[in-house]
């Protein structure tokens, strides 16, 4: 038995977790985190591929909030508070620089996602938060509207405020297997069943896992069900051997995987999105006029990448070993236009929660306090992050998430000596 009182018990020492002890623990809370795993920040010391898209510098907080969907309505007010400029100047102020590169991505200066735990780890030990690591929390208990302690491997810790913030269901190597929900549900809360959100596609077509590795940099893809295309994207695709990846397509999966519940999807790649089918029939022509005696399959790569281009053949059922190119029939050139422009296949899934980036579900969010990241049903529980319902896109939307929902929700917390001088 525990009988210290803390002013604050963080639950989960991910990215909002660090962030919210430290904050709160710099205003003089006295402050606990219970991290299920060996080490806080496991998460967070793999994000970005280990390099850590850190926050989205977009410092037109409007602009910033259009990439939350239906929850920016929820978030004004505490992107009002601390959003993009704040999180830049908040993590040079602890000792990490950023650099922004392509689509306003900001990444620690040395590109390693470790330092970004490392400066909210020693951020939180210079105000003496105190770390209780393999310690999961298996139950929350809660009295007269407020949560009175939470109980680990037969211990139980109180105090005066409690934080949420063990994430969602994404990477769950990590630790992130949704425990928060469990414990919301056990109280009351409504919470959304989660699903994989930012998350590679699956496809069995074989020319695809045959090109594994294939980044096709300016295409359209169009994702068709019934014969009617529903979603379109312009940008690159990275074709592996289990579908198709890369950010396009991981920001594409929420909308594909709510089309493929009404049935089966097909993927189309339009890989001259600026030009028109006919002007790709006379390109290939002019390429063929060229070199009317060489062997096809040493022309194609004037077209397309000659891997890709190999397939294309393959797939008009020419004999890419023994045709020259004046043996190619007009109908078989028009064909291979038609597939330039229109290269379909199946999708058949995702990759599931291990591959998401980030999924969705969580806490209702009428059920919050956004002004203070409150819960509506327990005045002393703060819920942040990946516990909320709501969708974002890769980029640094989803750390930016952690960095206000962590920093508002340690602003608000009352504290004892806060008290007495009122």
């Amino acid at each position: 038995m525990n009988n210290e009182m803390y002013d604050l018990i963080v639950i989960g020492g991910g990215a909002a977790g660090l962030m919210a002890a430290g904050v709160a623990a710099e205003r003089g809370a006295s402050v606990l985190v219970l991290e299920k795993n060996k080490e806080p920040g496991k998460k967070l010391k793999i994000t970005g591929g280990g390099r850590c898209n850190i926050y989205n510098a977009e410092f037109d907080t409007k602009k910033l909030l259009e990439n939350y969907g239906d929850a920016k309505k929820y978030l004004y007010s505490p992107f009002s508070q601390f959003a993009a400029e704040e999180s830049k100047e908040f993590f040079h102020t602890i000792g990490l620089h950023t650099v922004v590169q392509a689509r306003k991505r900001a990444f620690p200066y040395t590109e390693k996602a470790y330092d970004v735990f490392k400066v909210l780890e020693d951020y939180c030990k210079k105000h003496r938060v105190e770390f209780r690591t393999d310690t999961p929390v298996t139950r929350i208990d809660q009295e007269n509207g407020q949560i009175s302690g939470v109980l680990s491997k037969k211990e139980r810790f109180y105090a005066q405020n409690y934080i949420l913030s063990t994430g969602g269901h994404a990477a769950p190597e990590t630790g992130s297997t949704g425990d928060g929900f469990k414990f919301l549900e056990k109280l009351g809360h409504t919470v959304h069943k989660p699903s994989p959100n930012i998350v590679p596609l699956t496809s069995n077509a074989q020319w695809i896992h045959r090109l594994a590795g294939t980044s096709l940099s300016f295409m359209k893809i169009r994702f068709i069900q019934d014969g009617k295309t529903h979603i379109r994207k312009t940008g690159k695709v990275l074709l592996t051997h289990f579908g198709i990846s890369g950010p396009l397509i991981l920001n594409s999966a929420q909308e594909v995987q709510e089309l493929m519940h009404a049935g089966d999807v097909t993927g189309s790649i339009d890989l001259f999105p600026d030009t028109e089918l006919n002007d790709v029939d006379r390109r290939i022509w002019r390429i063929f006029e060229q070199h009317k005696n060489k062997k096809v399959k040493n022309v194609i790569k004037e077209l397309v990448p000659r891997t890709l281009g190999l397939e294309l053949l393959a797939m008009l059922k020419i004999d890419i070993a023994e045709t020259d190119v004046n043996e190619v029939s007009k109908e078989s050139r028009k064909e291979l236009a038609y597939l330039c422009k229109n290269l379909e296949f199946p999708i058949t899934g995702t990759l599931g929660w291990d591959k998401a980036v980030i999924a969705d579900g969580g806490v209702h969010l009428d059920e919050v306090d956004f002004k203070t990241m409150q819960s509506r049903k327990f005045s002393n529980l703060y819920l942040l992050g990946d516990i909320l319902h709501i969708n974002r896109p890769s980029g640094g939307f989803s750390l930016q998430l952690c960095w206000t929902t962590a920093w508002v929700a340690a602003q608000a917390i009352p504290l004892e000596k806060e008290k007495c001088k009122r």
